[in-house]
């Protein structure tokens, strides 16, 4: 005897957050802005882990870290009747987490001198691909030693560059969302990255050494 499994019906609220879930984010900030917190809620999921590692390979500090994204989101919230949607929402949450970094990097600039690194004159378009990886407590050691050469080499290059390379190689926006978070022209962008890269190779050069049978590898993932 056949027997038909019934599905209890979903309830209004579950369609609501079905229905959120498919938006894009442009929508679901709509959503938010009509007071929808669930909509809210969704983009911060959506966001939280990939804006957690570029504010990270910005300023190097975990904690300082967990403290802009949550002001980050929290001034998202406050100010959401702001964006307007002419602007990706990416790029207008982008924008308000570079000000927040430049301005906490700024801070402890000012309370300790540092050395900027010169300018490498080679601006020749190539690629090189910084890993992305948060910390674990259950990484391997080797990826935790290789992890730490590579905040150490960001921590080394100039903020200009580094800001730019950690936007392109780690959250793999495209040059002109760069240009647009940066308020940088798309040219000075794009030398701003090359430079980056090329201090990046010579900082890292002996954690990551390509077998010589093989070429230099376009993975750099740890």
């Amino acid at each position: 005897m056949n027997t038909t499994t019934l599905r209890r019906p979903l309830t209004a609220a579950e369609r609501r957050q079905r229905l959120l879930t498919v938006m894009d984010d442009e929508d679901l900030m709509a959503q938010f802005q009509a007071g929808s917190v669930e909509a809210f809620d969704l983009l911060v999921a959506r966001y939280k882990d990939p804006l957690a590692s570029y504010l990270y390979r910005f300023l190097g500090d975990a904690r300082e870290s967990e403290d802009l994204l949550q002001e980050t989101f929290m001034r998202v919230f406050r100010n959401r009747h702001s964006y307007r949607r002419i602007a990706r929402f990416s790029t207008w949450l982008y924008t308000i987490a570079g000000n927040l970094a430049r301005s906490e990097y700024r801070k402890r600039r000012r309370r300790r001198v540092q050395s900027l690194q010169g300018m490498n004159k080679d601006e020749e378009e190539y690629e090189v691909e910084i890993p992305d990886n948060t910390f674990r407590p259950d990484t391997h050691a080797n990826n935790v030693l290789q992890d730490a050469a590579i905040q150490e080499a960001l921590r080394q290059i100039p903020e200009e560059f580094r800001e730019v390379v950690v936007l392109r190689d780690v959250q793999q926006l495209a040059y002109e969302e760069i240009a647009e978070i940066t308020g940088l022209p798309m040219g000075t962008v794009k030398s701003r990255i090359n430079r980056g890269r090329t201090k990046l190779q010579q900082l890292l050069k002996d954690v990551y050494t390509p077998d010589e049978d093989e070429g230099v590898s376009d993975d750099w993932s740890v």
